[in-house]
């Protein structure tokens, strides 16, 4: 079933209880994308819509199958966040023009997609900052991620599609923040082998290992990047979910119990991949706007290096993150998708990586 069909069968399914006289009262609550919220209280209360009943599900397949017809793709954007300020070294700030140079725009077109290009935004190359040793190049980060933010949110109010090409894993602050700014209910799929919950304090001095705390104003943050977007915090313990997770620390560990974060982990995914995507678009079903942050360190070095970090664990191999990406980004509500961590240089032939993985991102987006 297209993208589109499946669009209208959860539309169907959410109407047809008007159709077939069931009470009123069974139907939750919905914020659509781009609405305020009446209560600013609301913005922290997660609804969760029940299962449409057999009856619906039928009854909509119906008429799927009787007038099944395709909607236009929503505009894709791409905005290039060339910057690895937040990084341990150079190199992720040359991923955004490798991406383009190695056909990204000419695959998304084969599958149908309409683009627009938004550029490059704050180029920065990676330096040390010995007058800020726990968090360095903290300006860049945050002028990177305020023009990210700024392009993000324009586009998910406007009902369009958005892909950020890192960049550092701080750039997802940006995009989280644009959302937020679009007035979205987000629900936020973080794939890693990190989980980026650490403090300046409890940290190295990089700061693309502590971009979720800042989403979630952990105790310990840098105010300027907490305090990106409207609301403080960017994200509740409930609109996060890590998948594929490995390298925790110990203040990592705590955080994640204390705030009772959603984990599938990699063991679990490497397990059984299909029922960790069935579980991680479960969750990600009852948001209006799915983002999906891809830091491709979760991958297999070995298998398919081009990762910043060179750790020689046992990752996911591409065709498994490709498969997770595909289940997620076929969900009406999935809206944005950045993509970190890409070091060009570490791909033994820089065209061929970046040609299959352009196809991995196009096959999924479609």
């Amino acid at each position: 079933m297209s993208r589109s069909s499946s669009w209208l069968l959860s539309l169907l399914s959410w109407l047809v209880p008007v159709a077939c006289a069931r009470p009123a009262s069974v139907v939750s609550r919905r914020h659509r994308c781009g609405e305020p919220f009446a209560n600013p209280a609301r913005a922290t209360t997660l609804d969760i819509e029940e299962e449409p009943s057999p009856l619906q599900t039928r009854f909509a397949t119906r008429i799927i199958r009787k007038w099944s017809f395709d909607l236009p793709a929503r505009l894709l954007n791409i905005v290039g966040a060339a910057t690895s300020a937040g990084a341990y070294s150079p190199g992720q700030e040359q991923a955004p023009s490798a991406f383009r140079r190695h056909g990204l725009a000419e695959a998304l077109a084969r599958r149908g997609r309409t683009i627009r290009d938004q550029g490059d935004v704050a180029p920065f190359r990676w330096r040390p900052d010995p007058l800020r040793p726990q968090a360095m190049n903290l300006e860049a980060v945050r002028h990177a991620c305020d023009l990210v933010a700024s392009h993000v949110a324009t586009a998910i109010a406007a009902q369009e599609d958005v892909l950020v090409l890192g960049g550092d894993c701080t750039v997802e602050l940006g995009t989280v923040a644009g959302a937020n700014a679009a007035g979205a209910r987000i629900g936020l799929v973080y794939i890693d082998f990190d989980t980026d919950l650490n403090t300046p304090d409890t940290s190295d001095g990089a700061l693309d290992w502590t971009g979720v705390a800042h989403l979630l104003n952990i105790p310990g943050c840098e105010p300027s990047l907490a305090r990106l977007g409207p609301t403080r915090p960017m994200l509740v313990p409930q609109q996060l979910l890590y998948f594929g997770v490995e390298n925790i620390t110990p203040p990592e560990a705590a955080a994640i119990r204390d705030n009772a974060i959603k984990v599938i982990s990699r063991e679990e995914a490497l397990s059984d991949i299909e029922a960790a995507a069935a579980r991680a678009a479960e969750w990600a079903a009852r948001f209006d706007c799915v983002l999906i942050h891809f830091d491709v360190d979760v991958l297999s070095f070995i298998d398919f290096p081009i990762a910043e970090n060179v750790r020689r664990c046992d990752g996911l191999k591409l065709e498994q993150a490709a498969f997770v990406l595909k289940q997620l980004m076929a969900l009406r509500q999935w809206r944005g998708l950045t993509i970190t961590e890409v070091n060009p240089a570490h791909a033994p032939d820089e065209s061929a990586a970046f040609v299959r993985l352009n196809e991995v991102l196009a096959d999924a987006i479609g």
